[in-house]
């Protein structure tokens, strides 16, 4: 497979609802698709509404939820400096990348959600026929692209974070929606996976989605595979 040009589209919101507690990027959602692209020769841009530093959810820097791509990340000066220095979504033009990527966390329920910029580029990358992968909380992006044009969702098989691991998360109170109730209301054929917090994704077309942090693997590997039976 020739190289691809991977953009990656990152919150830049950390604050959640009735608590002081902070969300953010869920680190390993990124790490894990980064060094999958990277890996497999493929060029990784990173971006987020504010460009900068993106806040990290601190959850995902526990011990329990720490991967191997975590570690690795930790050893990596060249990944922890592109994080660090993540471009502005505003000068981003989408005919120069090949597939987005939007990883978790909270955080895009927030800002991604109702972000015009984020909602046009999506619409941009799936009117030229290239596709766009969302992980966890990522989907929350096609909310905005979806009001911007209700075909991109309707009867389309997609994941996310479902309502029964925001409670057992413990998150449930402290969001404004729940994604899976909010990916329903806009026509999409939502599926979960047959226990909460087991890898699970979904292809439809050219929207390639998974439920929670350990779907951001498989979904890095699932556009891969896209590109190799469509190129």
């Amino acid at each position: 497979m020739t190289s691809k040009k991977i953009l990656m589209i990152l919150t830049s919101h950390e604050d959640l609802v009735n608590t002081n507690s902070k969300t953010g990027l869920w680190i390993g959602e990124f790490t894990d698709p980064y060094y999958e692209f990277l890996d497999n020769g493929h060029q990784i841009t990173l971006t987020s509404p504010k460009g900068g530093q993106p806040p990290i959810d601190p959850m995902s820097e526990m011990t329990e939820n720490i991967t191997s791509s975590n570690r690795r990340y930790q050893d990596d000066a060249t990944a922890q400096n592109a994080l660090n220095t993540t471009l502005l979504l505003e000068g981003i033009s989408s005919p120069e990348f090949d597939a987005a990527f939007f990883p978790g966390g909270h955080g895009p329920m927030f800002d991604l959600a109702s972000n015009d910029l984020s909602g046009k580029l999506i619409l941009d990358f799936l009117s030229n026929g290239k596709p766009v992968a969302c992980v966890c909380h990522g989907p929350a992006a096609l909310i905005k692209a979806a009001e911007l044009d209700s075909s991109i969702l309707k009867g389309k098989r997609v994941t996310g974070f479902s309502n029964s691991e925001e409670k057992l998360a413990f998150r449930s109170n402290n969001i404004p929606y729940t994604l899976e109730d909010r990916l329903k209301e806009l026509g999409a054929d939502y599926r979960t996976g047959t226990v909460p917090f087991i890898s699970h994704t979904e292809v439809d077309g050219l929207l390639i989605t998974g439920q929670n942090p350990l779907s951001a693997g498989p979904t890095a590997k699932a556009l891969l595979n896209f590109w190799k039976k469509n190129n």
